[in-house]
């Protein structure tokens, strides 16, 4: 009988070791296949909350932000594709791409969960942004992201254009950040465990197959 992981995934969508996370997540709870049956939730929470609409050039972000040289960057930039291709995502971000606003992007996420369709806008987003290198703040870029989801068109963009869920994402942002959360992605199973990091699938199937032991 299978028993029953809720998970709170919480992530940006322009958090690379968050797609790298979510693909490690999924690959081992297929691995669990009938033993769990697991109800992931994408909770928001933003790397760049003051990040103006224009975004800003990566390489000079992290920059800014960590005191990374351009050389140790790419470095960093080539392990992290090489980890998204390890989970089946292609990665196509280079020294030109860009750190965009992402708080529309989650109340869109927000509408998508109540609509059963969160996990594929996820992956649609991640997918605009990474791969194809669109502003994820772009309300065309959203509403495109949501049509390839299965969700909606012009319901999404009526979300978008009359302000919906903002003030429901920015209670979920402070109560995640209240919790302790302060980076991402962070997984929390069951209301109780904590699972932090763009682990890789073996570590998030011991500790999946760790706490289904809990429960038994």
């Amino acid at each position: 009988m299978s028993k029953p992981l809720k998970i709170d995934f919480v992530s940006d969508i322009a958090c690379p070791w968050c797609v790298i996370g979510l693909g490690g997540l999924e690959t081992a709870l297929n691995r669990l296949g009938e033993s769990a049956a697991a109800d992931i939730h994408f909770q928001p929470f933003e790397l760049n909350p003051n990040m103006p609409p224009e975004g800003q050039n990566v390489a000079e972000h992290i920059a800014q932000k960590y005191g990374s040289t351009p050389e140790q960057s790419a470095a960093t930039r080539k392990m992290i594709h090489d980890r998204a291709a390890e989970v089946g995502f292609r990665m196509a971000t280079n020294e030109k791409s860009r750190i965009y606003n992402t708080f529309h992007a989650h109340r869109l996420l927000h509408w998508a969960g109540l609509e059963g369709r969160q996990l594929a806008l996820k992956r649609a987003l991640f997918t605009a942004y990474f791969t194809e290198g669109q502003n994820p703040g772009d309300y065309d870029v959203l509403v495109a992201a949501a049509v390839a989801a299965g969700l909606d068109g012009e319901k999404a963009r009526e979300v978008l254009n009359q302000g919906l869920y903002a003030a429901e994402v920015r209670a979920a942002e402070q109560h995640w950040l209240r919790a302790g959360i302060n980076s991402v992605p962070a997984v929390i199973v069951n209301d109780r465990y904590l699972i932090s990091g763009g682990q890789p699938a073996e570590a998030f199937e011991q500790a999946l197959r760790n706490i289904l032991a809990k429960a038994a």
